[in-house]
């Protein structure tokens, strides 16, 4: 490999990445090109193929696959933009069991900002160390989630952080964690 290429250290990693309709662009964009720039392969769902949803600032995505045909066992992780996107998916019964199935498996459940509503919604938050939105922090502690103000919470598979500011350490403390994942 040419030393100008980066390191590849997620090879053979599938992550699950959700979108939907005023998604926060960068929270989906950045996370996404930084997991495949090292190697993984991301599968952007939402409520159809196809579908081209817009972000809160107008970036579009399209979906590759309809969240109800994704499956846990498929993928090593979930990223979970913010935006306003989460108060929606967050109502849907399959994306609460993808996430519940992530959290019990041990696998990266990876929230920013009020990505955090839907591990909320799913239940998989009590007792953990987390940090988000501070618009959500009310709705984080309900939840039985204790909360850190900083840029960025890991506690085991759980992976948080407050806004796109915050993206760099985010993504860091993502690619460090699913380097450690062993892939046949």
């Amino acid at each position: 490999m040419p030393a100008f290429l980066p390191a590849r250290p997620l090879d053979g990693i599938r992550i699950l990445a959700l979108v939907g309709e005023e998604y926060e662009d960068l929270e989906l964009w950045y996370p996404k090109l930084r997991l495949e720039e090292a190697g993984a392969h991301v599968t952007v769902a939402g409520s159809m193929q196809g579908r081209t949803f817009s972000g809160k600032h107008g970036y579009p995505s399209t979906s590759d696959a309809a969240i109800s045909d994704m499956e846990a066992a498929d993928f090593h992780g979930i990223l979970l933009p913010g935006g306003w996107m989460p108060d929606k998916l967050r109502r849907d019964e399959k994306v609460l069991d993808l996430v519940r199935e992530f959290a019990a498996h041990g696998k990266l459940v990876a929230a920013i900002c009020h990505g955090g509503w839907i591990p909320i919604s799913a239940g998989v938050y009590r007792g953990v160390r987390v940090t988000g939105s501070p618009g959500i922090k009310d709705d984080l502690m309900n939840a039985g989630a204790i909360w850190e103000d900083t840029q960025v919470v890991v506690d085991r598979h759980f992976v948080s952080s407050r806004k796109p500011a915050d993206l760099p350490a985010f993504m860091a403390a993502i690619v460090e964690l699913l380097a450690a994942v062993p892939v046949p």
